[in-house]
């Protein structure tokens, strides 16, 4: 950056956590065009790994929720990721829910959100990728209306996976943001089989259409059981689902129940979320061993985190409310921390 993200960090905290994230984004936009912005981000670190038959710059990707539209994958590129999750978009644009609707916590490295899938819709997702110069490695994450009940919740899923699907590398379902009225119901029983089902099939439809594949990759709560964690991942086995990413935000405030803003509603994220994280993604590598990705994605504030996340079984890391903190030289940190890591025989052993 053009001054170092601790100096600017003061004047961003002293706004509106929306405010800021508008002026933030608004500063990077203008330096890309002006042609500077390339010269003071952090270098993109060369880690190349396949996962889900796509080839990844480095292991660190951004986490889906921090540009929902896709309006700033032209400048988000430029960071050092080695690829970028988008959305969650519906088919319909949507406010979400009444403002304020987002809030940190500092003291825990934290943030808690009711955003609500707010979004411009698959129409303004779809004309802002092809208006982009980004062309690394994009994930599209899709999720459904708040005014589409559950029970049809299927539809909207499909249509969103037909729309997106010529411009995603990968596809990602959410059904685990707990923002949207019963929107976790999905990830169980008879409603997570019939939408596992009828999206692979859909999937295949698109692939032949296309003439390409397009991986999909199923979002997932921190705050399931282990008997829960265990028939998903039967589930994506069954189905063929080509990742998991784990996990969304939780809605166990309990590490931060002392915090003046401990109660306010939504998903927590960040460091309080580490552990439920870690402890999803080593419960399902112990379930689907290599046969199905991970992404691993909650509480990364350091480099150390990151490899964590890969020890425990994930194979790729995203990351969104540590970037709030530490800015752009995290993406650098965790991405070079992982490449040394990797190079180190016996660095990666998962722990027993």
């Amino acid at each position: 950056m053009l001054v170092p993200f601790s100096l600017v960090r003061p004047l961003l905290f002293s706004m509106d956590p929306e405010k800021a994230h508008h002026v933030t984004f608004s500063a990077l936009k203008k330096l890309n065009r002006m042609e500077l912005l390339k010269h003071f981000v952090p270098q993109t670190v060369s880690d190349p790994v396949s996962v889900m038959g796509i080839r990844f710059p480095n292991r660190v990707g951004l986490a889906a929720g921090l540009d929902k539209d896709a309006a700033y994958i032209s400048e988000l590129g430029l960071l050092g990721f080695g690829f970028l999750e988008v959305g969650t978009v519906t088919p319909k644009p949507q406010p979400g829910n009444p403002q304020p609707r987002l809030f940190r916590l500092p003291e825990h490295e934290a943030l808690i959100n009711r955003l609500g899938f707010n979004n411009h819709g698959l129409d303004n997702l779809i004309e802002n990728v092809k208006r982009s110069s980004f062309s690394g490695v994009l994930g599209i994450n899709i999720g459904k209306n708040a005014v589409t009940p559950v029970e049809n919740a299927a539809d909207d899923y499909l249509q969103a996976l037909e729309a997106v699907y010529p411009y995603a590398t990968y596809i990602t379902v959410n059904i685990s943001s707990p923002n949207t009225k019963n929107l976790r119901d999905l990830q169980g029983g008879d409603s997570l089989d019939q939408l596992l089902s009828q999206l692979k099939d859909r999937q295949k439809k698109l692939s032949d259409l296309h003439g390409l594949y397009k991986p999909m990759a199923l979002k997932i709560a921190p705050d399931l059981t282990l008997e829960e964690i265990d028939a998903i991942a039967d589930r994506l086995s069954h189905y063929g689902f080509d990742g998991v990413i784990a996990t969304n935000t939780t809605i166990d405030k309990t590490a931060v129940a002392s915090h003046k803003l401990g109660a306010e509603q939504g998903g927590l994220s960040g460091a309080p979320v580490r552990e439920k994280s870690l402890q999803v993604i080593e419960r399902l590598y112990s379930r689907l061993g290599d046969a199905i990705p991970i992404i691993g994605v909650g509480g990364i504030t350091s480099g150390a985190h990151a490899v964590e996340k890969i020890r425990a079984g994930a194979k790729l890391v995203q990351i969104y409310t540590g970037l709030i903190y530490r800015g752009p030289d995290l993406v650098e940190e965790c991405a070079a921390t992982i490449e040394h890591n990797c190079k180190v025989p016996g660095m990666l052993a998962r722990k027993r």
